[in-house]
């Protein structure tokens, strides 16, 4: 994982001088918003279209019997009695009410989506780009229009300009406004090179420029592509999803076997059932409840997803989240807080800690990564030192090849060198110079590794001694690895749901075993390399488990790819994305524990209400069964427990309940069941006892509060 992804610190020290553009956040988008509801109202209607049913094999038998009781209906105008023609009109009348709801529900949970993908066409427009033809920015430029732009052209962005398209920037850096995408108005950097050189079509240019080569054709866009999934229109069923619409299509044709053989058994006794009574019955035996709100359900969850700045590319994706059984963590940015803190100086025998602290400080002042600021700071508060400005110095930057820094001091006597780096580095610098390293360095770095702290040794090099006395070793500082708050807890509720944590770091096996006993995750993999995450991941897989990961460089796309859930930060490059089957807009790795969050909740919430619907079906057995079969068969009449007045208002009460109780449970479906950390045991107790029990008693009541409201309008 990229160390410039994960501080975000830096990332703000590292400014550019910047134009005052406006920007905006995103705000979540009410699912009581006035205008998603007319639109659902609206498209509630249009699913009405037979071929739209069809796909919700439920709710598409209840809309074949609405049109078998509407034909009913007006037979009896003109030859049927009357109370049997308002009968079967009260009927007919709900039944369609019992589809219009289902529509609505999953027209409800749309609505956002669309309504998100219509503030992101606004953000899209089209823009003149200048065209390169080859990677120089004083070479020849042709101005083009955005939607000519292909795969591979090169352009030309300049402060104020809008990106014209997805790219990767080979040239260049800059200050970018990515607010309509993220909705973050803070700007972020993109340069070339390293793991943030990915941009955007649709954001803005603040400052410099950047020389982008185009990634993705008209149309293919990640804007198009999010756009298509926020508003549903490649959303395709999950696996789970699949397997209970499976099941309710068995059940509603084991249901319709079953009414459609008792009509038989009741004209052979000699009291034929009326057609609107059957048809009732039908719908009310078959889980009209769940077949209503699963499609609902699926689309909210990934609209949860997009709440929280996460593109899901597929439902399948949000499904295997909540499945998940094992999350790699990346420790820096998502289990600590990113920057590495100095804490303390431990100055060797023969050193003082005064003169080590102002060597620490002078090696750190061009320093400008989180680590070397920190190291100035504490220097500063700990023995009031100051800077010079006037410094005859020439410091000396990182390099991953020497792996230390710092500065040499111009003198009368010649140049006074001082180094800080790898314990190992700084070693070998001091033995080249003459000196020695000593086990009481390598006691005090054993034990700062050991407490889950990074050694960094600082070493200087005098003019004018004896070559024994050069170069010697100073002292450590220690930098400091801050946990963040609440993550012990967190791992612990993840444990509690079965879910196992590793984390995943660049540093020695001792250091991290530390900060992995602190933060208080299950296991840990140190000195990682793409090869190794490849291999634990199979390793877990093979296991028969489900692992997620976060990723945002080159290197991370195999793992992504492999991983069963794969977080690609935004901010990353093109291939990670590519490889990954979600993205994170706001590039924070640590959400990827609540892309599971989300995951469970959407499976708790299905589960939940297929629970709920199955056990109210128990009551409605009780009120239609008497009502339609107890002149036919009197002992049925015990069935009547709750005492309906007549079989018209019996059959009545709950087809009424059987609509009503649909849109009053849309709420619940759109905003999810609320997820608690707890056990697979616990969860199935309080669904079975909440959902479950909740399920039962409520149509009981529900239905004879319908049925004494009908006999007070005298309309049983």
């Amino acid at each position: 994982m990229s160390k410039e992804i994960l501080e975000p610190q830096q990332q703000e020290e590292k400014t550019l001088a910047t134009k005052n553009w406006k920007t905006r956040r995103k705000g979540g988008v009410s699912i009581f918003n006035p205008a998603i509801i007319r639109r659902a109202t609206i498209d509630s209607f249009k699913k009405l279209d037979p071929r739209w049913q069809a796909k919700n094999p439920v709710m598409f038998v209840v809309e074949v019997g609405s049109v078998i009781t509407t034909i009913e209906f007006v037979r009896l105008l003109f030859t049927g009695p009357a109370p049997e023609t308002g009968f079967v009109l009260a009927v007919t009348i709900w039944l369609w009410f019992t589809v219009l709801f289902a529509n609505f529900a999953e027209a409800m949970a749309e609505g956002r989506g669309k309504a998100q993908a219509d503030t992101l066409r606004k953000s899209r427009t089209t823009t003149i780009a200048r065209r390169l033809t080859r990677a120089d920015r004083s070479g020849p430029i042709e101005e083009v229009a955005a939607p000519q732009l292909r795969k591979g052209d090169l352009v030309l962005v300049e402060a104020g300009d809008v990106i014209p398209g997805d790219g990767e920037v080979i040239e260049g850096v800059a200050s970018v406004d990515e607010s309509a995408i993220t909705g973050e108005s803070a700007p972020v950097i993109r340069e070339s090179g390293g793991d943030r050189s990915a941009v955007t079509g649709g954001t803005r240019v603040l400052s410099d420029w950047i020389i982008v080569q185009v990634t993705a054709n008209p149309g293919e866009t990640f804007l198009d592509r999010m756009i298509s999934l926020v508003e549903g229109a490649s959303r395709q069923k999950t696996p789970n999803e699949i397997a209970l619409n499976i099941l309710l299509a068995s059940l509603t044709i084991i249901f319709l076997i079953v009414v459609v053989a008792l009509e038989p058994f009741a004209i052979y006794s000699g009291s034929a059932v009326s057609v609107a009574t059957l048809i009732a019955l039908l719908v009310c035996l078959i889980p009209t409840t769940i077949g209503g709100l699963l499609s609902a359900i699926g689309i909210a969850g990934m609209d949860r997803m997009v709440q929280r700045n996460v593109l899901a590319m597929s439902g399948r994706a949000v499904e295997a989240a909540g499945d998940v059984d094992v999350l790699l963590l990346d420790k820096t940015g998502t289990i600590t807080l990113g920057n590495r803190m100095a804490s303390r100086f431990v100055p060797l025998k023969g050193v003082s800690e005064h003169d080590l602290a102002s060597a620490a400080m002078l090696s750190s002042l061009a320093d400008e990564t989180p680590e070397g600021r920190s190291i100035v700071t504490l220097a500063q508060e700990r023995y009031g030192m100051q800077e010079d400005a006037h410094l005859p110095a020439t410091f000396i930057p990182f390099s991953a090849q020497t792996r230390m820094s710092g500065v040499d001091l111009d003198g009368d006597g010649g140049t006074h060198a001082i180094r800080k780096g790898a314990a190992d580095s700084i070693k070998s610098y001091v033995v080249e110079n003459g000196g020695e390293g000593g086990d009481e360095l390598d006691e005090i770095v054993t034990t700062i590794a050991k407490a889950g702290s990074t050694p960094l040794v600082v070493a200087d090099v005098r003019p004018g001694n004896f070559k024994g006395e050069r170069a010697r070793v100073l002292g450590v500082i220690e930098l400091k690895d801050v946990v963040k708050g609440g993550m012990r807890e967190r791992f612990e509720q993840l444990r509690k749901m079965g879910i196992r944590t590793i984390m995943i770091t660049g540093d020695n096996p001792l250091t991290a075993s530390a900060i992995a006993r602190e933060a208080g995750v299950d296991d840990f993999l140190a000195q990682a390399t793409p090869e190794t995450k490849m291999k634990l991941i199979k390793e877990q897989q093979l296991g028969g488990r489900l692992v997620a990961m976060t990723g945002d460089g080159t290197n991370d796309a195999p793992a992504l790819a492999q991983a069963d859930v794969g977080v690609a930060m935004n901010t990353g490059t093109q291939a990670a994305k590519e490889a990954a089957n979600m993205v994170d807009l706001d590039s924070n790795p640590t959400k990827l524990i609540e892309v599971v969050e989300v995951g469970k909740q959407l499976l708790i919430t299905r589960g939940a209400l297929t629970t709920f619907s199955i056990a109210n079906d128990v009551a409605k057995y009780f009120a239609i069964i008497p009502a339609a079969f107890s002149i036919t068969y009197p002992a049925l009449n015990v069935l009547n427990i709750m005492g309906l007045a007549t079989p018209h208002s019996a059959v009545l009460s709950a087809v009424i309940f059987n609509a009503l109780i649909i849109i009053a449970l849309i709420p619940l479906a759109l905003r999810g069941v609320k997820y608690r950390p707890v056990g697979a045991g616990a969860l199935l107790q309080r669904n079975l006892l909440i959902y479950g029990l909740g399920g039962i008693i409520i149509p009981f009541l529900g239905i004879k509060l319908i049925d004494l409201i009908l006999v007070a309008l005298h309309l049983a």
